[in-house]
């Protein structure tokens, strides 16, 4: 990358010194489809040297923690299942602190959602469930979906993963992901979810559990502005956008500035060398293509 990126809001400087943990959006930040930025590996093990932990957080609920752990390794990166937090992961401690009487599930989701939350100890039940979770289901049949339906509408708490409409892909189709599900269930029951993953603030609450950190202890990198920002400007976290993905300058530029990132960056290794004292800021915009 010859050209690079660097953009602060006031007192973003400052803030940097207080970082202790980064929270690091996947897909679009640290890789794309199945390549992996050059800066990732070379950032994180500079994380490493400097005693700052991370973890990978991801919306998709239709995979588990050890699938994302098996990619991760695969692309020759050092981390452990601990590192991952899915949104399933997000709605297992919202369960455990705010509903500790819940255990039977109605679950609309894969396999893998199924196997997860069973792994951490609740019944997937069909009949007189304690409340139904819904996540991006690519398994779905019209009958569960049905049967979702007729549980909600007898007022069980109704749970969703993420708040996604689709999931991003390159094929020719729409994948229809948690947030359209649930659109559908609540124009049939007249109900809304509680819906944990990104932009919720409660998807980084393990994070701070587990490390006993304040947000404002920690940096949110992304490359999304209505989900990875959004959750780090509620939350109280330092916001990092990162223009290896979705959003651009522009699409900075055209919101209210109490809405835009704290930090803009051409890619996640910069992040690194702003932790390591070296800022360097420029105005110069180089082509998307140059910054993957």
């Amino acid at each position: 990358m010859s050209e690079s990126i660097v953009v602060f809001s006031k007192g973003a400087r400052e803030r940097l010194r207080s970082i202790r943990h980064v929270a690091l959006d996947m897909d679009g930040t640290i890789y794309l489809g199945s390549r992996l930025f050059p800066a990732t590996l070379p950032f994180l093990e500079r994380l490493a040297q400097w005693g700052i932990a991370y973890t990978f957080l991801t919306n998709n609920s239709s995979k588990s923690r050890d699938d994302y752990w098996q990619k991760l390794v695969a692309m020759g990166l050092p981390v452990t299942p601990e590192h991952i937090l899915t949104s399933t992961h997000g709605l297992i401690d919202y369960l455990r602190n705010d509903l500790p009487g819940v255990r039977r599930l109605f679950i609309l989701g894969t396999p893998c959602l199924h196997n997860e939350m069973g792994l951490h100890g609740y019944l997937c039940s069909d009949d007189a469930p304690d409340a139904v979770v819904v996540g991006f289901d690519t398994t779905i049949n019209y009958d569960r979906l049905c049967r979702a339906a007729w549980w909600i509408a007898q007022g069980k708490p109704f749970l969703a993963t993420h708040p996604d409409l689709v999931c991003p892909t390159d094929q020719p189709t729409i994948l229809v992901d948690c947030g359209a599900l649930c659109k559908a269930l609540g124009a049939a029951t007249g109900r809304t979810p509680t819906v944990i993953g990104k932009p919720h603030s409660r998807m980084l609450e393990p994070i701070l559990r587990k490390t006993g950190l304040s947000a404002k202890q920690v940096a949110v990198v992304g490359d999304r502005l209505m989900t990875d920002i959004v959750m780090a400007k509620r939350a109280g976290a330092l916001a990092v956008l990162v223009l290896t993905g979705e959003a651009t300058l522009e699409d900075v530029a055209a919101l209210p500035e109490r809405e835009r990132p704290d930090i803009v960056l051409s890619h996640v290794g910069l992040l690194g060398d702003l932790l390591a004292g070296r800022e360097q800021e420029s105005e110069l915009c180089a082509p998307k293509e140059q910054w993957k």
